[in-house]
């Protein structure tokens, strides 16, 4: 299963991208073992429209056009919470199937249009607090590991 994250806005050099860049190389090197293939990721540009409905349009066409057919998960802040090793279960499960993608979509500062959400076969939120979109790219990408491990019996993840 091919995994990509689609976020909107771009990580600058620094701390962030640094950690989120740990994170996809570790999960690059488990995962070919296990069924998984990448993390890649596409950044997309910021809407430059006025109102927030309009950015949020604008976003969703840009993030829409680069899914792959296959698992969407949303992450936004009205998404439901889901532990560590039921996200890795819903990933593998999709893995077993068949599933050729899982697509990780992150919006811009004003979040996801209800568009995105509705396309959404799960959508997660990283608890209730609106978090940065570099800090959510950073979550996700862990969490993708994290699932790999699980799935791969990998002692990085402890109860």
């Amino acid at each position: 299963m091919r995994l990509a994250v689609i976020a909107v806005g771009r990580l600058k050099d620094g701390p962030e991208r640094e950690l989120c860049e740990r994170y996809r190389e570790r999960a690059l090197a488990l995962g070919r073992a296990i069924g998984f293939s990448g993390p890649e990721i596409a950044e997309l540009p910021e809407s430059r429209g006025r109102r927030p409905e309009e950015r949020k349009r604008d976003e969703a066409e840009a993030i829409l056009g680069k899914v792959q057919p296959g698992l969407i998960v949303a992450l936004d802040e009205r998404g439901r919470n889901l532990g560590s090793e039921a996200f890795a279960q819903r990933l593998a499960a999709a893995r077993d199937a068949g599933t050729a993608h899982a697509n990780f979509l992150i919006g811009g500062a004003d979040g996801l249009s209800e568009a995105v959400r509705d396309r959404a076969d799960i959508t997660l939120a990283f608890g209730a607090l609106t978090l940065p979109h570099q800090i959510v790219r950073a979550l996700v990408l862990e969490q993708i590991y994290r699932a790999m491990t699980i799935v791969a019996g990998h002692p990085y993840h402890r109860v």
